[in-house]
This record gives C-alpha cells, structure tokens and sequence, in this order.
C-alpha cells in the first residue's frame, strides 16, 4: 500500500510493477488487493494502462485499516484471543497480552498511508542534503 501511496496518483499502478518494486509474490498480491478492494481501501481499473488507486486520501487510511482488510491479524497471545491458552482455560497473561494488542492497534490506527508517505519524502530529503554537501579535502 505504500509503494502504491508513492506511485498512485493520475494513473493506476499495477501489480506486476509492485512484485518486480517489492519482491513479493504476483499471486500474494493479487489475493491481497482483491481483499483491499472488498474493504474499500483501493479501486481498479481494468484493460491495458490499468492497475489499482487508492479508493480514500492518504490521511484517510490508516495502517490498522489495511491489517484488517487483509485479515492478517496482530496478536500477542498464543490462544489467538479466543481465551483457552492453556487446557481451555485463560492463561495468567492473557489480560496482558491482550493489553498489547490493544497498544498496538491504538498506535497503527493513528498511523496513516499521509505519515508514511511524509516519513518516506523525509528521508529522500536527507539524502539528497547528504549528496549535495561537499566533502572536505586536508590540504597538503
């Protein structure tokens, strides 16, 4: 979703372009995306130039939103949260584990595809500052 935060825009971004970007799987993304749209988080478009944009404004989308949509859960316990850790009874941490996956979530849930995208033009900032700066040489 990142990668397509960075690309989208006018024109659709596709999935071919994200494999080769991502080194991820064709068919994993594929299966995803399909996910992304059931969810609303990206739109397609079909036939030749098409591809996938996003269906919502960066700021509109946060990084829980997608972990959801994927259904690829965070989840500190070792029951899964259905509470039969250990011999179908609650473990002695469970209500600590579950306090994790609640931080956790409250935190991705404020971080948003606009915060990434502004974390990533940052770092491209830093760079281009590094590459521009002259180096000193010692005189002889």
């Amino acid at each position: 979703m990142l990668d397509l935060a960075l690309r989208g825009g006018k024109n659709p971004v596709t999935l071919a372009g994200i494999s080769e970007r991502q080194d991820i799987s064709l068919s994993y993304l594929e299966q995803l995306f399909s996910r992304l749209r059931r969810h609303e988080l990206v739109e397609s478009v079909r036939g030749p130039g098409g591809g996938y944009y996003l269906a919502k404004t960066l700021g509109n989308i946060s990084v829980a939103d997608i972990i959801r949509a994927v259904d690829e859960p965070i989840d500190s316990t070792h029951c899964g949260g259905k509470e039969n850790c250990h011999d179908e009874h609650r473990c002695l941490t469970h209500d600590l584990w579950m306090g994790l996956n609640a931080h956790i979530y409250d935190y991705l849930d404020n971080v948003t595809l606009a915060t990434l995208v502004a974390k990533q033009d940052e770092c491209k900032e830093k760079v281009m500052q590094d590459r521009r700066t002259p180096k000193m040489t010692l005189a002889a």
